[in-house]
C-alpha cells in the first residue's frame, strides 16, 4: 500500500514526494508518553502508602448501601435527605417553569401580527 500525498500537504511538511511515498506504506510513528492523570491522583504513591490511599477517604459503601435498599417507601432519588428534597423540587420547579414559558412563547409566536 502507497501513501502519497498531495501538493499543498508536500508544501506544508517539505516533504519530497519519494520520501513520502515508500513500498512500506505509512511509517509507524512514535507511540506518545502516557499523560499524568489529572483528577483523583493520590498525594503518595501506592507502594509508599500501604493499603490506604489519602485521596480516596473511608469507605462508605456498606453504610450507603445499607441506606438506599431499606424499604421503606420513599423513592430512591428521596433517600439522601433534605438536600435531596430541595434539589428534587427545585429541578420540578424549573421543569415545569419552562414547558409553561415555552407554551406561552409559542402562543404568543403564532398570534397574527397587527399591521
Amino acid at each position: 500500500m502507497f501513501y502519497k500525498l498531495n501538493g499543498v500537504t508536500q508544501r506544508l511538511t517539505g516533504v519530497p514526494a519519494a520520501a513520502a511515498c515508500s513500498p512500506q506504506g505509512l511509517r509507524p510513528g512514535v507511540p506518545p508518553a502516557r499523560p499524568p492523570p489529572i483528577f483523583a491522583s493520590p498525594t503518595k504513591l501506592v507502594s509508599e502508602a500501604g493499603s490506604h490511599v489519602e485521596y480516596l477517604g473511608p469507605n462508605r459503601v456498606s453504610h450507603l448501601q445499607t441506606l438506599f435498599q431499606r424499604s421503606d417507601g420513599v423513592p430512591v432519588h428521596l433517600k439522601g435527605g433534605l438536600l435531596d428534597r430541595l434539589l428534587y423540587r427545585t429541578t420540578m420547579g424549573l421543569t415545569v417553569g419552562g414547558a409553561l414559558y415555552c407554551l406561552v412563547a409559542l402562543y404568543i409566536a403564532a398570534q397574527p401580527r397587527n399591521k
